[in-house]
């Protein structure tokens, strides 16, 4: 008998199935765009496959009506979660109009979407990390009850930003909580060539703050944990950094060819810790999912990937004009 860990925590089979459909949401659209970009109706892609199980445990262990998330590309599971819908995702994949994150200026996977308070991304990376500092900071100063989340690769954990908003998150005591998503690479160097320390989690105890790393493939792990912490920061207690151990299924975007750099066997272990495979299993053993329902889930999803998909490639795209929009004072 398996024991069943999700209620333990507090969550409802519904809850589970719920993070669960988020994932196999965010594959498929994830799997949709490449072929799209393959086929050459859109023209980029970062993929976030392998880290669905880190994104959607956090995203439940959040108050997702009242925390602001700063995301990073790789975070489809989380802006999902925290509201986004699957046509504004290919809105933003398809760069028309209509895209709620930039109306199709920004590069895809760029989310922003001020009514769910996902902060806007920009293509230089950890500049989302002093945002989500400058964030709490707000909440702390006008006794807000709010939390910031913020999330990056390893390869930001390097980036001055990185260090500077740690550091003025410790000092002040700021309601922020930092993710890292290590999948071993930042773009095609490994972890052993970008960081001296045995782990990124390491380094929060220079800068004041509890550091944790779990199994970014347990849902279940990441949102005990990311629970803690948001428990923590609401209380005053300050900041804590947290390093999820993901993996990338994907090179690291499509122009990117990780055959030059990656040995065939490691990704084929990877694939091995697939959050999809093993949180679906956990969910089979425990006996909240069976084969009717996956059909019933893979249709329904289908459907919805389909649909988004139909959408964005008929909608219009921005007017020449609009180029101009934003750029000086109308």
């Amino acid at each position: 008998m398996v024991e069943n860990r999700h209620q333990k925590l507090g969550l409802s089979d519904n809850d589970v199935l719920e993070m669960y459909e988020y994932m196999v949401l965010a594959r498929k659209l994830d799997e949709r765009m490449w072929l799209l970009n393959r086929s050459g109706k859109i023209p980029f892609v970062i993929s976030g496959q392998g880290h669905e199980g880190a994104q959607i445990g956090a995203a439940f262990a959040l108050d997702r009506s009242k925390d602001y998330l700063l995301p990073y590309y790789r975070d489809l599971t989380f802006v999902l979660a925290f509201g986004m819908t699957p046509r504004e995702i290919m809105l933003g994949a398809f760069a028309k109009d209509e895209d709620p994150s930039s109306g199709g200026r920004q590069m895809s996977s760029h989310f922003g979407q001020k009514k769910n308070r996902i902060v806007t991304g920009s293509s230089p990376v950890t500049t989302q990390v002093p945002h989500a500092v400058g964030f709490a900071l707000a909440a702390k100063m006008k006794k807000q009850n709010f939390v910031a989340f913020t999330t990056f690769g390893e390869g930001s954990s390097n980036q001055g930003d990185f260090h500077e908003g740690l550091n003025f998150a410790g000092v002040h005591k700021l309601p922020v909580i930092f993710m890292c998503q290590n999948n071993q690479y930042a773009i095609s160097v490994p972890i052993e060539k970008q960081v001296a320390t045995k782990s990124v989690a390491d380094r929060a105890e220079g800068y004041g703050m509890p550091g944790y790393k779990v199994d970014g493939s347990d849902p279940l792990e990441v949102y005990s944990v990311v629970k803690e912490a948001r428990e923590r920061a609401i209380k005053g207690k300050g900041p804590t950094l947290i390093e999820a151990l993901t993996i990338r299924l994907t090179a690291h975007s499509s122009d990117d060819d990780d055959r030059a750099y990656r040995n065939p066997e490691e990704v084929k272990e990877a694939r091995e810790k697939d959050p999809i495979f093993t949180f679906g299993k956990y969910l089979y053993d425990v006996g909240v999912l069976n084969e009717t329902k996956v059909k019933e889930l893979e249709e329904k999803i289908k459907g919805i990937v389909n649909d988004a998909t139909d959408y964005a490639d008929q909608a219009p795209y921005a007017k020449p004009e609009d180029a101009l929009k934003y750029v000086y004072k109308e």
